[in-house]
């Protein structure tokens, strides 16, 4: 008790006096998030009301998007401010990729999350035993627009499966696609996210998926294409029924936000949101390794508001 007590009263010591806009003035700030189904919209809900709650003259909301994609085109049209954003963010800032010859220069970094795992879920009974077996099924790959969906294709296409003519592709958010799962509509998805997220968790439970691994030849070629991503093993009995370890590759997710905000908002923003780390930890557990230290997995510039912040506490000189 003392030390939830603690932990509430300097929250909100530490955030006395972040008045970031002259009385009666109000900054706008719209988050761009995931689907619903997912970890990123209950998440930058959360941001949301803490920056409601302790910055003075902010009103932040929460979007529901397509994921990583759509957010990058909502902060290109100034639709959002911030934005979560898997490792797509590095290619998207060097213009590599999908974004080639079109480099969107205006991504910064504000906070390191946690690491996203490529999960590759198949229906029970569906006869479906590695990644060739995709062929000619009907595969979850993600919302239209979203990160997933870029790297649901990748990956089909380095194990010699054609997205657009080998599968029968569902543009499926994580919600929709364990909805489909239950209504035995879909044969596997490809899904992208934390471990954890409300959609995985809730097809393990109900027993009605298996996960298989990311052949490595597979995960060799598509980490020597794509540099952010990383081995990532899922734990065995990460979720129920899950007994062996998963092996596949993850990257790590940003908040990014667009490089016209105000230097001294953002400052405000992420220091906020590191002093009241135990908001978001109550939504996700993952959210414990949103560490200062963490900001060495960011692949692009941070804000400058941010590096304000990083260098006070001395991560950064």
């Amino acid at each position: 008790m003392f030390k939830k007590g603690f932990t509430i009263a300097f929250c909100a010591a530490a955030l006395i006096g972040l008045m970031v806009c002259s009385a009666g003035a109000v900054t706008f700030v719209n988050i761009g998030t995931g689907s619903t189904g997912g970890s990123y919209y209950p998440l930058g809900a959360t941001m949301a009301k803490i920056w409601n709650d302790h910055i003075d003259g902010i009103k932040a909301s929460a979007q529901s998007t397509g994921g990583t994609v759509n957010n990058i085109e909502l902060m290109a049209s100034k639709e959002a401010d911030a934005a979560f954003m898997d490792g797509l963010y590095y290619y998207a800032y060097l213009g590599k990729g999908k974004y080639d010859n079109n480099p969107q220069k205006f991504i910064r970094a504000m906070v390191p999350l946690y690491p996203e795992p490529t999960q590759l879920m198949v229906a029970k009974g569906s006869g479906i035993k590695t990644l060739a077996d995709f062929k000619g099924k009907k595969v979850s790959i993600g919302a239209v627009a979203s990160g997933t969906e870029v790297t649901a294709k990748q990956i089909l296409r380095a194990a010699g499966i054609d997205p657009d003519k080998d599968i029968k592709a569902e543009n499926l958010g994580v919600g929709d696609t364990a909805k489909a799962f239950g209504d035995k509509r879909i044969d596997a998805a490809v899904m992208v996210g934390s471990l954890g997220m409300a959609g995985v968790v809730e097809v393990t439970t109900l027993g009605l998926v298996d996960f298989i691994d990311v052949p490595q030849d597979v995960m060799d070629k598509v980490i020597n294409e794509t540099p952010y991503w990383v081995p990532f093993d899922i734990p065995a009995n990460y979720y129920k029924g899950q007994t062996n370890p998963v092996k596949t590759y993850a990257s790590w997710n940003i908040i990014a936000i667009n490089e016209a905000m105000d230097a001294e908002l953002v400052y405000n923003m992420t220091k906020s949101l590191f002093e009241c780390k135990e908001d978001l930890l109550a939504v996700r557990a993952k959210m414990e390794t949103m560490t200062q230290e963490n900001i060495k997995y960011i692949l692009v510039p941070l804000h400058e508001g941010a590096e304000k912040y990083y260098k006070e506490i001395g991560v950064l000189n």
